[in-house]
Order: structure tokens, then C-alpha cells, then sequence
């Protein structure tokens, strides 16, 4: 081994190839998986650390610490003692040949803590180590100068061992504070060990970046032109267009009845397993649509679906360019302006409860549809082209259920994001609390490594204990978030799914996390149909009637017909009181069973014009007033001149006793 920091530099470019190789072959230096967790703590020991929650098993790439220092999620290993005898030792389990090692400092709001300097040294069987050498002497590697940049070291030549250990030589002192910290990813695979090839092969040995995406998804429609269809919402920061992916019977036409599911990943662009995912996931329906399998053949038929596979491809090209393992946690995350999507969304939540508190009669006020506020749609405002494209999307299409797919953790977090009084960590319930926690409660369960009980937790927070579902609100506070605004601001339901613990898992990790995924994305979809669907429609003419208010008893959230009058409300299973209005209409209410099948009731309504409305319509055709129309015309104008003739006589008779008492 020896240390030559440029060509280190250059052959990083050759060994980070990035994860989203659902179109490569897997990169000649794999990550052994500390930062995926594919190495288990028991395989992950050192020489002495501070105390539990900076052990050995937190000496993970990555990883992230808790609020408070001193728990058992601290970020990093610390070693007890300071002095160059210190080591984190990893255990392969076999025979590995070990290519290189990238390094990080300690995850800590708290503290600063980096190793400068290391050596590395590789056994067989723990007992007799062998260091790596440069030429006659012991090679000496540079480590961190902050505590977040991943900073990678090749070895000159691979080591064929079982064991090996990463020793600090200095580390940054303050003072007597400067504790040796660490964290870590080991490059290695099995000694001996094939090329893994991935679901797909793009025959190249370039990275797959935004172009071979693109192409990609026009080989699916290619592949499937009766199914599918390519659009684009809008363009990002840098123009690169936004994609979307429609999977449908009949596509780019909304059919009567038919609902509306969309998939958005890559809003940070560093979290990139839900694009590989969305890429697979169309491929996975044109093939097996195309086989007759008649779960898919009935998605398709049955609902018009889109994917996004990559809603910040700006971010994703920045964490591209990096690589894999050398990203780090943030790189990538932001569009290309420094803009956090996650918190661009119009804050609706606000004015909600700020009209809550000052309203003195509740039932005037609105709890859906809220408007979008006049300062956001500004041109100055400070919002993302990204979040303005999707925006417009969800005004465009009348979505019915969504999820929005990122990274770093393994939970499904459902609405509210933000919590009413601004705590950290509050629950925040929205209305449909209860589906919300099905809709979640869907995926996790389905999902097989969330739904391991023997699984470690990612970070510093144990959601295992919750199921794998949060509300987001007792998470952490999130304002403006996509999930918030698609609840209070169209007909859609959308929950955020953390898909890994680690946000840019290496290629080599696809064909797994695909198995771990598959059926909570196709279960998921099939939600769609829970719940009540209809027509509401103009009695008279059978006309769909659009913008209708579909209430139903005992939840406080409404939802609305679109254009042909068709709606659909997601429910849980049980009877509800449902009652439809529409401008211009009496109302009409009915009762509605949900069944536990996989397809909605169907509870259509028909609504009569109002005699005001009715004459308006009438008169603009320029048509004859219909029998019963005048007569309730006359009925209507004679309960008025009854009303107003009882009116007059008691006022007739008050003045009459007023004058009398004068008198």
C-alpha cells in the first residue's frame, strides 16, 4: 500500500460509481455496507471507546448522532483513550480483498472532532496483523479536516485478508477535549467474488446521469407504447426537464371514474434510491403487463399512474459527480439555488389555524381547498422552478393518492408536517388521521426490512417501536412541506416514505433493495381504490358537475368532483353519511358502506337545480319554463307574499300597542 493523493483522486472517479446503476455493472470497489448497515455491529470492534452510544457499532459512514451527546445515538466511534495505540476493527466474516477506506469526523452539534492521520492494518485471524505498507515503511493516510467530508484513500495494491483496522495517528486536539473520533466505509469485495450484474444494462462504462435516465424511460415507452407515455412538468433551475412516466390504459387522458396515483422521488438529490426504484418499477409493469400478470394488467387498467422518478435532477447531478460513498449526508440535497423542496411549498397550515382561532362561527370555515397565498405566487417570491412545475402538476391532474419517496431513514411519516404551535416535536393530526396511519402502516408492513423486527435502527431515533409510521409533526417541525400542501390544497393524500438508512446506497445494493420494496410500491398503489368513488350529476341533464363538495360526516375535510363530476374519497372501511352540494343545487346526502375488498363503492349522486338556478338556465337557452318549474315559481312567490304580508301586520300591531302606552 502507499499514499499518492492525486492518483487517489483519479481513481476515485473510477471507483465511486454511483448507485443509480440500475443501468451499470457493479463498480470494481464496493463499500463492505458499515453505511448500510450490510456489516452488523457484532462484526465492528475497537480498542476501547468513551461509552455505549459511541462504540464501535457508531462507527458507521454517515451516520447520524442524536440531539443530545451522551445518549446510545452519538455520531461516531470515540476511542476511551487518546493515544496512537487506538484502532476500529471490522470483521468481513471471509476472505475480502480490501481496495481502500474512506473517513469521516464525529456527527456532534456539540463537539469537533476529526482524525487527521491513520494507518491500516489487515489479519487473518485477528491475532497477527500486517500493516499496509508504503515501500519500506508504514503507510500513513490522510484523514478528515472537517467532520462531514467523506475523504477516500486507494490502496496502491488490494490486501487479501479477513480483518482489518483503521488506527489514528493524530486528530485535532483542543486542548484536553480532542477525543479520537471517527467515522467509516471500507472498500472491499469478496476475494475471488464475480461482477454482479444488475436488472439492467445500459452497455456502457460511463455513470448513468440525467441523459441515459431519460433514455432509459423512452426505452420503456418503446417497449410498452399502448401503456405508457413521457411528459414533462417543467424544467429545473439549470433546464433540465422534469420526466414523468404514465402507466395507462388509455394515456394522457383522464377517464371518467378512473383515479389518479402519483410516485415523486429525488426531491433531494442525494437521496437516490427512489429514482432507481421508480426506473425499475416501470419497467417491472411494461414486462409484466405485457406477460399477463393480472395484478398489473388490472393497475394499469384501472388507474392512470405517474412517476417522477427525479424531481431535483440538479441536486442529483451535484451528488452524482461526487459518487457514492464520497457524497456525503447534504451534498446534493438542495436544488441548484440552495433551495430546501421539502420546505418550498406554500404554508397553508397557518392560515388554517390562524382561521380556527379567530373564527367565531366554525361552521363558516373552510378545510380544504385552501388557497394558495398572494405573496408565494409572486415572481420575487423565493420558490424553486422544481417546486413551481409540481405545483401546477397537482393543480393540472386530479390526484387522488401519493407518495414522496427520499432517503436516510426506514419510516413512513404521514401528515401533518408541521405542527400547530411550532414545538420541535409535537402530533399533529390532520383529520384523516386514521387513514393516513393505513396508508403508512401499508407500506412499512409490507416493506421487509421495516417490518424485521431484529433491524437495526438507522440513525439516532428507534421507529421500530412506532410500527416504522410517525406522524411528521412528532418527528421534527417541517413547514411548507409537499405532503401539507397536497392534503390542504387539492383532493390528493401523500405521505413521505424514508426508503434506507442510507441515502446513496452503492450499486451493488439495487437488486436487494428492489426485493425490499417491490410489493409496499404496488400495494401502496392499489390504495387508491379504498374508499367511496362517484359521479355527481345534474339530474335533469345528467351533466357531471364540477367543483362539487363531497362531505362526509365526523371528518372535518372535504374534497371536491373534478371537471366530469367524478370524485373519489379515500376511507377506511365502515358506514359513513355522505352528503354531496354543489352552487346552484339542493344538497343530497346518502349512506355509503366501505367494504374490506380491494375496489371502492360506488355512491353516485344526482342533484336538483335549485328554481333560481333552474329559471337562470331556462332563460339563457332562451327555452320555455316547464310546467313544474311556474308552478313552483308560483308557490315560491306566494310563501314570499305571505311572509312579507305577516311581517307588515306585526309591525301594524306593535305600533299600535306603542302608541296606545303613550296614551
Amino acid at each position: 500500500c502507499s499514499l499518492r493523493p492525486t492518483r487517489s483522486a483519479k481513481r476515485a472517479e473510477k471507483c465511486n460509481v454511483i448507485y443509480n446503476k440500475s443501468l451499470l455493472t457493479v463498480s470494481e470497489c464496493p463499500p463492505l455496507g458499515l453505511e448500510s448497515l450490510k456489516v452488523k455491529d457484532n462484526q465492528l470492534r475497537a480498542s476501547s471507546y468513551k461509552r455505549r452510544g459511541l462504540g464501535p457499532h457508531r462507527g458507521r459512514l454517515n451516520i447520524q448522532s442524536g440531539v443530545d451527546d451522551g445518549d446510545i445515538y452519538d455520531g461516531g466511534w470515540c476511542a476511551q483513550y487518546r493515544d496512537k495505540m487506538q484502532w476500529l476493527e471490522v470483521d468481513a466474516l471471509r476472505l475480502t480483498r480490501f481496495i481502500g477506506v474512506i473517513l469521516q469526523g464525529r456527527s456532534s452539534i456539540w463537539s469537533w472532532n476529526v482524525v487527521h492521520t491513520y494507518k491500516v492494518q489487515f489479519s487473518n485471524d485477528s491475532l497477527v496483523w500486517k500493516p499496509c505498507m508504503n515501500g519500506t515503511e508504514e503507510a500513513v493516510f490522510e484523514g478528515n479536516q472537517d467532520t462531514e467530508t467523506p475523504v477516500l484513500a486507494l490502496f496502491s495494491t488490494s490486501t487479501v485478508a479477513r480483518y482489518i483496522r483503521i488506527n489514528p495517528q493524530t486528530w485535532y486536539q483542543n486542548g484536553t477535549q480532542g477525543d479520537i473520533c471517527l467515522r467509516a466505509e471500507v472498500l472491499g469485495s469478496p476475494s475471488g467474488g464475480q461482477t454482479m450484474q444488475l436488472h439492467v444494462d445500459c452497455k456502457t462504462d460511463k455513470m448513468c446521469n440525467f441523459v441515459v435516465v431519460s433514455q432509459l424511460m423512452k426505452s420503456v415507452n418503446e417497449a410498452c407504447p399502448d401503456i405508457t407515455r413521457i411528459y414533462s412538468i417543467g424544467k429545473s433551475y439549470t433546464g433540465l426537464k422534469l420526466y414523468v412516466m404514465e402507466i395507462s390504459d388509455n394515456p394522457g387522458k383522464h377517464e371518467l371514474g378512473e383515479p389518479e396515483f402519483r410516485y415523486v422521488a429525488g426531491m433531494h438529490g442525494n437521496e437516490v434510491l427512489g429514482r432507481e426504484l421508480l426506473l425499475n418499477l416501470m419497467q417491472y409493469m411494461c414486462q409484466e403487463y405485457k406477460q399477463g400478470d393480472q395484478r398489473i394488467v388490472h393497475l394499469v387498467t384501472e388507474t392512470r399512474i405517474h412517476l417522477l422518478p427525479s424531481m431535483n435532477p440538479d441536486g442529483y447531478e451535484m451528488a452524482f459527480k461526487k459518487g457514492s460513498e464520497l457524497a456525503g449526508w447534504g451534498f446534493g440535497r438542495y436544488s441548484y439555488e440552495g433551495i430546501d423542496m421539502n420546505h418550498n411549498f406554500a404554508d397553508l397550515n397557518s392560515g388554517m389555524w390562524s382561521a380556527i382561532e379567530l373564527a367565531t362561527d366554525q361552521s363558516k370555515l373552510i378545510n380544504h381547498y385552501f388557497p394558495i397565498p398572494e405573496q408565494y405566487t409572486s415572481e420575487e417570491a423565493f420558490v424553486a422552478s422544481e417546486t413551481r412545475a409540481v405545483i401546477n402538476w397537482m393543480q393540472n391532474i386530479p390526484f387522488v393518492l401519493s407518495a414522496n419517496l427520499h432517503g436516510g431513514e426506514l419510516v413512513v411519516v404521514y401528515p401533518f408536517d408541521m405542527t400547530r404551535d411550532w414545538a420541535p416535536h409535537e402530533h399533529t393530526p390532520t383529520a384523516d388521521e386514521s387513514f393516513f396511519r393505513w396508508l403508512a402502516t401499508v407500506y412499512a408492513s409490507t416493506n421487509q426490512v421495516m417490518s424485521n423486527p431484529d433491524r437495526r435502527p438507522c440513525h439516532n431515533k428507534d421507529f421500530i417501536r412506532y410500527n416504522n409510521i410517525i406522524n411528521g409533526a412528532a418527528w421534527h417541525n417541517v413547514p411548507g412541506s409537499m405532503n401539507d400542501f397536497s392534503y390542504l390544497h387539492t383532493n390528493c393524500f401523500e405521505v413521505t416514505v424514508e426508503l434506507s438508512c442510507d441515502k446513496f446506497p452503492h450499486a451493488s445494493e439495487l437488486p436487494i433493495e428492489w426485493e425490499n420494496n417491490r410489493e409496499s410500491l404496488l400495494v401502496y398503489m392499489e390504495q387508491v381504490h379504498r374508499g367511496i368513488k362517484g359521479v355527481v350529476r345534474d339530474k335533469d341533464t345528467e351533466a357531471g358537475i364540477a367543483d362539487a363538495i363531497i362531505k362526509v360526516d365526523d371528518i372535518d375535510h372535504h374534497i371536491r368532483s373534478v371537471t366530469d363530476g367524478d370524485y373519489w374519497r379515500l376511507l377506511n372501511p365502515g358506514e359513513y353519511q355522505v352528503t354531496v352540494s354543489a352552487e346552484g343545487y339542493f344538497p343530497s346526502s346518502r349512506t355509503c358502506q366501505v367494504m374490506y375488498d380491494h375496489y371502492p363503492t360506488i355512491c353516485d349522486f344526482r342533484l336538483t337545480k335549485m328554481p333560481k338556478q333552474r329559471l337562470k338556465d331556462i332563460l339563457a337557452r332562451g327555452g320555455k319554463l316547464p310546467k313544474d318549474l311556474q308552478l313552483r315559481l308560483r308557490q315560491l312567490r306566494l310563501r314570499k307574499l305571505r311572509a312579507t304580508t305577516r311581517a307588515i301586520n306585526q309591525r301594524r300591531i306593535a305600533d299600535a300597542a306603542k302608541r296606545a302606552k303613550r296614551m
